[in-house]
């Protein structure tokens, strides 16, 4: 194992054995047998070794999903994915709190690879008009919702103690962001927003509409404000 594995490997277990996820170099140091400089050197200082540790975490989270592939239901994969999102935070409390960190300079880049993946899946629902409103609102609302719950149940434990409020959480978002036949095989597209949101979702897949790159862009906006329009399916 190389130097910086072992310093990396030794962080990560100390994060997760601190009482309050915190950890000090010269610990760090002392349990990989190496001095300062060899830390400073592969990771620059503190911050940059705990950003590399949240890396690592956010890495092997997203390990499950790779291997997972779609299925033919992008609903029931979104559903899936809040709950395992929901059960890696509580696995690894103290990680999950470093990643959500204001204190991370950057975001790590598996967590950006996190957002892509959650917004595929919103973009092939919206391909078959079960999005109520545009894939990137709905990721925003579903990425945000499920980090939300998943802090408060690591975070203050006393007062979130049943960890079944992630599930009612899960479908008051989705009720939102999903039409109500969208876990139906067939589902009908009766409203103007879940219609416009397909469309755009279509429309961004396709490779020959037409459109110039401008004109594209802008019925993608276009259709963008009529599906996440609040109120336009009343």
């Amino acid at each position: 194992m190389s130097t910086r594995a072992r310093i990396l490997d030794v962080a990560a277990r100390l994060v997760a054995e601190s009482a309050d996820g915190d950890i000090s170099t010269r610990a760090v140091c002392e349990a990989a047998q190496v001095g300062a400089p060899a830390l400073y050197r592969h990771f620059g200082d503190k911050a940059g070794l705990l950003s590399a540790v949240v890396d690592q975490g956010f890495d092997a989270y997203l390990a499950a999903k790779r291997e997972r592939g779609d299925t033919a239901d992008p609903v029931e994969d979104l559903r899936n994915g809040w709950d395992s999102h929901v059960e890696f935070a509580l696995r690894h409390p103290n990680l999950y709190r470093l990643m959500n960190s204001p204190a991370m300079r950057t975001p790590p880049a598996a967590a950006l690879e996190a957002h892509r993946i959650l917004t595929r899946d919103l973009e092939r629902a919206a391909a078959l008009g079960k999005l109520r409103i545009a894939p990137e609102l709905a990721a925003q609302m579903i990425m945000s919702s499920t980090t939300g719950v998943a802090l408060m149940l690591v975070s203050r434990p006393a007062t979130f103690p049943d960890a079944g409020v992630s599930a009612r959480v899960r479908d008051a978002v989705h009720a939102a962001v999903f039409t109500p036949d969208a876990r139906e095989a067939e589902p009908v597209e009766t409203d103007v927003p879940s219609t416009a949101a397909r469309l755009s979702a279509l429309l961004r897949r396709s490779q020959g509409s037409g459109l110039s790159a401008a004109e594209s862009a802008l019925l993608t906006e276009w259709l963008d404000r009529v599906s996440n329009a609040e109120g336009s399916d009343d």
